[in-house]
C-alpha cells in the first residue's frame, strides 16, 4: 500500500439508478434506489479509492458498514457517492460516505475496509475450503 492513502483523500462516483438498482415490491410506480444497492455502491466507491493507492498484488475487503438511507431516489435519476478517508491504521482504512441525488442528500454513513494481499487471501481461502470439504 502506498503512503498516498491518507485521511482527507476522497473520491466521488456517480451511479445511474437503473431498474436493477431499484426495489420492485411496491410496483413500478414506486421503483426507488434500494438500500442494498446503495450499500454495494458505497463499497465499490471505497474500493475504487483504495485501488488508486495500492500495489499490484493488493485489493481490499469490507469489514464494517453503517449507513442511513434517508431519501428516496427514483428510477432514472443518478446518485453521487463520495467517500472520504478518515483514518488509516496499518492496512485498516476507515471512510465517511455521503450519497446525494440531484435534489438532496439521500444517505450517509461509515465504512471500513482492509487492504489484503490477494495471493495470501487466495491461499487462506483455499485452505478453508479444503477444511470445509473434509468436514
Amino acid at each position: 500500500m502506498k503512503d498516498t492513502l491518507q485521511p482527507g483523500v476522497s473520491l466521488t462516483n456517480r451511479v445511474e439508478i437503473d431498474e436493477a438498482r431499484t426495489i420492485d415490491f411496491m410496483g413500478d410506480e414506486l421503483r426507488v434506489y434500494a438500500t442494498p444497492e446503495l450499500v454495494r455502491d458505497i463499497e465499490i466507491t471505497c474500493r475504487d479509492l483504495i485501488l488508486q493507492h495500492t500495489d499490484d498484488n493488493e485489493d481490499s475487503v469490507g469489514t464494517h458498514i453503517s449507513v442511513a438511507h434517508t431519501g428516496a431516489t427514483p428510477l432514472g435519476a443518478w446518485v453521487e457517492i463520495t467517500a472520504t478517508v478518515t483514518a488509516v491504521d496499518g492496512r485498516a482504512v476507515s471512510f465517511e460516505v455521503t450519497a446525494r441525488d440531484p435534489l438532496e442528500e439521500v444517505g450517509k454513513g461509515k465504512h471500513s475496509r482492509f487492504v489484503v494481499d490477494v495471493g495470501m487471501l487466495r491461499g487462506k481461502l483455499a485452505d478453508k475450503k479444503a477444511k470445509l470439504a473434509n468436514g
